[in-house]
């Protein structure tokens, strides 16, 4: 998993509250297993009609927002089922970082799992940032992880609260994979007088 260290990019819009994972990634893409391509397929019912064409109104769609790697969103979101091809699809598509005034638990959790940070803020800041990333690609949100810091185009800085651990594991590249492979010593130095305590298993 890539580091998350300090992010300036551009924010899009998505002020709808109530953002649930079948929004997210609808249902008929949850067959595979594999963290690639699904990105395409993200919010697939608000991107393209009938036809698969695109909907120029929505916001990814936008030239201004097509290479945005940020979200700043309504409350809520993530809710709904708790479908990881989620955090998968929003990934995929290039997202790193996403401000909100709430997220689902699961989905919270999934975000930091798949390298990405769910950033809480209050209702006022988050409004300050939204009306920023209506400005379109002219206008730059930057967070800094290490400092907890979201500094907006016209330099509002605020601060954000997150655990120790997640914080933790996104400097540092580590999902639940990585994190284990940390203690690849102790596991060999258990498995080996393991083996030589019962050399019958």
């Amino acid at each position: 998993m890539d580091k998350f260290t300090t992010l300036t990019g551009v924010a899009a819009p998505m002020p709808l509250v109530n953002i649930d994972t079948d929004m997210i990634i609808p249902k008929q893409f949850l067959k595979t297993i594999q963290r690639s391509g699904l990105g395409k397929n993200l919010f697939d019912e608000m991107r393209y009609d009938d036809q698969g064409n695109e909907i120029p109104d929505f916001v990814l769609n936008q030239p201004a927002y097509r290479k945005a790697q940020i979200l700043v969103a309504g409350d809520n979101f993530g809710c709904g089922s708790s479908r990881e091809h989620a955090p998968w699809a929003l990934a995929d598509f290039g997202i790193k970082a996403i401000i909100s005034t709430s997220f689902a638990d699961i989905f919270y959790n999934n975000c930091f799992k798949n390298g990405m940070l769910p950033i809480v803020l209050p209702q006022e800041q988050v409004d300050v940032l939204m009306k920023d990333a209506r400005k379109g690609e002219n206008a730059r949100i930057a967070i800094d992880l290490e400092s907890q810091t979201v500094t907006s185009a016209d330099g509002h800085v605020f601060s954000f609260e997150i655990d120790p651990f997640k914080k933790h594991c996104l400097l540092n590249g580590l999902d639940d994979i990585g994190l284990t492979l940390e203690k690849v010593s102790a596991i060999d130095t258990f498995e080996a007088k393991a083996a030589q305590a019962r050399p019958w298993v």
